[in-house]
């Protein structure tokens, strides 16, 4: 049975138990291993020990092998333990034949069906090249290299790696919006997929940031998710082509504008989520934090509300609610306003003295709520040449 080292199998988060993956790369890099040997004894490993970059060992099955045209071919499936990972079960294929093209000694590594294709700078992958990342290419380049050894091999080899259905899968994955087209992307900086890890997630966030950065784009708009996205297009009309989502990692996402170079970064979010900000908090997440009703008590009373009018809001369960109080008091433009402007001075301390950062705050039943000082000038520079790059 394919698995993790059992000592290494299960990690804790908060008060469960979660069973660890392995990734895309960690897969390939088995398969190669395995028809690495295949090729060069005729004899396929039923089984492949492979050494991750965490330093945890797996013990992968091998399937589907078979020998055809001078190529030897196997399969891993992936596991992804568990996380919620849309790979989970997908079998990653290894093709490994000799390469009269290669230097003696060397392993040169390709793209097949299913793998994706770079088509925007920015990635660590080239533009035209199989979206393979540098980490699983070593891992595959070593596997093989390690077959090599063991059997004294010096000729040249070609490894292509393929996932039969993987431009179906990508299109449930991040890769469309980041430019990989055609499949999924062989991945993994450790070779385990953690349950439940934000690290995915937050390198997502980054190869975008990077990527709109090599595009040109100065000013990034940004929206933690769908609700964010299609106000700011649909109902402030601005273009997206420079936007991205941020999810929860607020915070995180600032770090990542400002080492990237950004100069501002815009943000329109739905109060509910927002409003967090307006009180420092930097991950949006509920399990971070929730006190949304005590934070907009707080600027309902800094706009002038009363004991009273505070009282109400504080008992609300949904940011409408608190909405509607403060519009029944006539307080709403201002409170919100206070919110947004918070909110704005709250990224800016984040993000130093290195990068602006803007808020529109809003919500789907009342539209705009609040907006920060310098966020009107931001949403004129999006509308107007659609980049947010420099005029």
């Amino acid at each position: 049975m394919s698995g993790i080292d059992r000592e290494e199998e299960y990690i804790w988060k908060g008060a469960r138990r979660l069973r660890r993956g392995y990734t895309t790369g960690s897969c390939a890099a088995a398969a190669a291993k395995a028809a690495a040997a295949f090729l060069l004894t005729g004899q396929c490993p039923g089984e492949v020990k492979l050494v991750t970059p965490k330093g945890l060992t797996l013990r992968l099955a091998i399937l589907d092998a078979r020998m055809e045209e001078g190529a030897a071919g196997c399969a891993v499936k992936k596991d992804a333990g568990d996380d919620p990972d849309v790979t989970d079960g997908i079998l990653v294929y290894a093709k490994v034949r000799r390469d009269p093209e290669g230097e003696k000694g060397s392993v040169r590594i390709c793209g097949g069906e299913g793998v994706g294709r770079v088509t925007r700078p920015g990635m660590s992958v080239p533009v035209g090249q199989a979206a393979i990342n540098p980490v699983p290419e070593t891992m595959i380049r070593e596997a093989v290299l390690d077959v090599c050894r063991a059997l004294d091999e010096t000729g040249a080899l070609l490894v292509e790696i393929s996932v039969p259905g993987g431009e179906e899968i990508a299109a449930r994955t991040f890769n469309p919006r980041l430019g990989v087209e055609g499949g999924i992307s062989i991945l993994g900086t450790s070779g385990i997929v953690e349950p439940m890890s934000e690290d995915a997630l937050k390198e997502s966030i980054r190869l975008e940031i990077a990527m709109l950065r090599a595009a040109g784009h100065d000013l990034l708009l940004v929206t933690p998710g769908n609700y964010g996205e299609t106000f700011a297009r649909d109902s402030l009309g601005l273009d997206l082509s420079a936007g991205f989502r941020c999810s929860n990692f607020v915070g995180d996402t600032v770090d990542m504008a400002v080492a990237a170079g950004a100069s501002g970064l815009l943000f329109v979010a739905h109060a509910g989520k927002f409003i967090k900000v307006a009180g420092g908090i930097m991950n949006t997440h509920s399990a971070q934090a929730d006190c949304r009703a005590e934070l907009m008590a707080a600027f309902a009373l800094r706009a002038g509300a009363d004991a009273e009018t505070a009282r109400r809001i504080l008992e609300t369960a949904l940011t409408d609610e608190a909405v509607a109080i403060l519009r029944e008091a006539g307080l709403c433009t201002e409170a919100m306003t206070l919110a947004a402007e918070s909110a704005a001075r709250c990224l800016r301390r984040r993000a130093g003295e290195n990068m602006a950062a803007e808020v529109v705050l809003f919500s789907n039943q009342f539209g705009v709520l609040g907006v920060s000082e310098g966020a009107a000038g931001m949403m004129r520079a999006f509308a107007k040449n659609g980049a947010g790059g420099e005029e």
